[in-house]
């Protein structure tokens, strides 16, 4: 992995080398082995480099063998051992053994379909020195991130938002409905961020600027719209399904270890990290080293289940044990990755461990990500199933417990009647066939967190289908698509790009300079998995269930048989300590403070308050107060590092490598 920034002068103006340094300097964590620049007249291209493979000649900005286009790259394209060869039988010319130039050919071969025949993760910026074409481009899934912005007469592009900030050494504005949205599904809805005037390339999306007009289209979607519904498969289609699954994840896995340096894996000790790394072991055998996070609450901690895997596969393992005051203490260094407010802790412990994997001398890691979504694993797949169940029979008294015993952990949720969870959970009769049938309790509820704005901020938020941007971004298929694969569809397209592979993923892990990989978010594998019957993927409420007679013979039984825990860290508790009545750390008195809410203008200062000495107070135990608690605090860090700190802390860079540049 690496970082990309850039910039066009749509007028012509050359593009300012200084610029492009400063651009890169912000993302020197993403690719700390080397860095380049290069510019064509109104074109400049800027790189920092994590060297993973053709470690001795990948420099980038990277050009042709005709030098007739140059690229800058952040990702990986896991067939280009394939691609190279059957580019080179048509005539193309190499100067490297890298995958990058591996794109710069298939362009001269397809043009901007190059893509189409990529099998990987990436974010890159080329520049078709003929055509005077710039082309952009952002993998299927979104692993890896891209945004830009048009400012003045300017086009200028990065993996990171700071780097864009950094361009014109300014301070951002909130974009105040994308905080919205924040505040009701944990992320921006793409293009939006929560930044004005800045946007993200959705997932699957490219970017062409050409003779002066820019236009963004969708060159990939996932699409149910094949899937096989009615009864239960025979036998032997059961079977087809399982080797064709076996098939995939296999050889997803095998392209997914090529790499000129070490690669190894989270193991979380669940099933999905623990076939991939049973996969892994029989390609790289007993070296395979796996990492994973701990906790000193016993209720999150799953090492036991961790250890089970290890002992069985014979891994070198590695692991941290995370308190809830080292997680309060990193807090503000994530936000300063993710770049957006956090409504969970759960990124932290995952940047801790990125730490961990990088002082171990490690660049890349294979995890299972994207089973839970494609597989059907999540919770609130089974939630659906149970709320549709009771509708069926609205006045059942049995079926509303199933939802109390889906969520043991919740411990609110246990206390409630019948005629609360049939509010909450919304379960009435034909609610099923509502498009957001399987998300609405979870937005609404995440929702109310935004009782805690100021009276400013929810004047100027006008009133407006909540669900209006997602609704929007549907396809036209989607209301004719069973339950299950709607359900499916908002998770993989929604959560999975803008949270879990964002927040979660690639910048809690690019903080320390590692790269993850992701087997089940092979293409192949996802677009198969859309054609699998849902009663496939969950048999009545048990999850995976072709996963786990695909593979599940590769892990230990106790492992295999375990209810889904959903990954989780300690939230409020990470942030006051209730046997002290304190926050655990001062920049969190600072940040809640009357005073400092009042100045940033954002949340009420009262009604913070409130909720603050209930958390001091060891009371704020409810999902929502978690959330509020989280979400505030990571906000006025965010306008604190971003808003107000930003542009001193740009100016001392720029000074820095003024200083540098004079003295060599």
């Amino acid at each position: 992995m690496c970082g990309i920034a850039g910039a066009a002068n749509l007028r012509g103006t050359p593009v300012d080398t200084e610029r492009l340094w400063l651009m890169i300097d912000q993302l020197r964590h993403r690719g700390p082995d080397d860095a380049g620049v290069y510019t064509e007249g109104n074109i400049g291209l800027a790189h920092s480099r994590l060297s993973i493979i053709d470690l001795s000649a990948g420099h980038q900005p990277m050009h042709n063998f005709s030098r007739s286009s140059w690229i800058v790259f952040n990702g990986e394209i896991f067939n280009y051992v394939e691609l190279t060869k059957d580019l080179a039988a048509k005539g193309h010319q190499f100067l490297t053994h890298s995958d990058t130039e591996v794109i710069l050919n298939l362009y001269e071969e397809y043009g901007t379909e190059c893509v189409q025949h990529m099998n990987g993760q990436w974010a890159f910026a080329l520049w078709d020195t003929q055509r005077k074409r710039l082309f952009l481009s952002r993998d299927r899934v979104g692993v890896r991130p891209l945004y830009y912005s048009l400012t003045g007469d300017s086009l200028i592009f990065a993996s990171e938002l700071k780097s864009l900030l950094a361009y014109n050494n300014r301070s951002p504005e909130i974009d105040l409905e994308a905080l919205r949205q924040v505040f009701t599904y944990w992320f921006p809805i793409t293009p939006r961020t929560v930044f004005q005037n800045i946007q993200e390339l959705p997932p699957g999306h490219s970017l062409i600027w050409e003779n002066g007009v820019l236009k963004t289209h969708r060159y990939w979607q996932l699409d149910y719209s094949q899937v096989e519904l009615g009864q239960d498969p025979s036998p032997a289609t059961q079977q087809r399904y399982i080797d064709e699954l076996h098939g995939l994840l296999e050889d997803a896995t095998r392209i997914r270890l090529r790499a000129d340096v070490p690669v190894g894996a989270y193991l979380s000790g669940g099933l999905d990290s623990s076939i991939v790394s049973a996969l892994a072991q029989k390609f790289v055998g007993s070296s395979l080293c796996t990492f994973s996070v701990a906790f000193e609450d016993p209720d999150l901690d799953e090492s036991a289940y961790q250890m089970e895997v290890v002992g069985a596969l014979g891994t070198n393992h590695k692991s941290i044990r995370c308190s809830a005051d080292q997680i309060g203490e990193a807090l503000p260094e994530v936000i300063w990755h993710a770049e957006r407010p956090l409504l969970r802790t759960a990124p932290v412990p995952l940047f801790l461990l990125s730490r961990l994997v990088r002082d171990s001398g490690f660049k890349v890691v294979l995890t299972g990500e994207g089973s839970d979504e494609f597989q059907g694993g999540y919770d609130i797949y089974k939630e659906a199933k149970i709320r549709a169940f009771w509708a069926a029979q609205i006045d059942s008294k049995s079926r509303p417990l199933l939802l109390k015993k889906l969520y043991p952990y919740l411990a609110a949720l246990q206390k409630q009647s019948p005629a609360y969870l049939k509010a909450f959970f919304h379960v009435r009769e034909g609610s099923v066939r509502e498009p957001f049938f399987s998300h609405i309790p979870r937005w609404e509820l995440t929702a109310k967190s935004q009782q805690f704005f100021s009276a400013s901020i929810r004047s100027q938020l006008q009133p407006s289908d909540l669900y209006h941007d997602v609704r929007g971004q549907l396809p036209t298929s989607f209301e004719n698509w069973d339950s299950f694969s709607r359900a499916q569809y908002l998770e993989a397209s929604f959560l999975l790009p803008a949270y879990l592979l964002s927040s979660q993923g690639d910048r809690v892990a690019m903080a320390h300079s590692v790269e993850g990989r992701y087997p089940f978010l092979d293409h192949r594998v996802v677009e198969f998995s859309t054609r699998i019957p849902p009663r496939l993927k969950m048999k009545v409420l048990e999850e995976k269930y072709l996963l786990k007679r695909t593979l599940g013979h590769l892990v230990p039984d106790v492992v295999r048989q375990r209810p889904k825990q959903p990954y989780r860290a300690p939230d409020a508790l990470s942030l006051f300590n209730p046997s002290t009545g304190r926050a655990r750390h001062d920049y969190i008195e600072e940040a809640f403070s009357y005073e400092r809410i009042k100045d940033y203008g954002i949340f009420d200062p009262r009604t913070v308050q409130k909720l603050v000495e209930k958390a001091k107070a060891g009371r704020a135990s409810s999902h929502l107060d978690s959330m509020a608690l989280v979400g505030i605090l990571s906000t006025q860090l965010l306008i604190e590092q971003f808003v107000v700190d930003l542009k001193e802390k740009l100016s001392d860079d720029a000074n820095r490598r003024r200083s540098a540049s004079v003295c060599s």
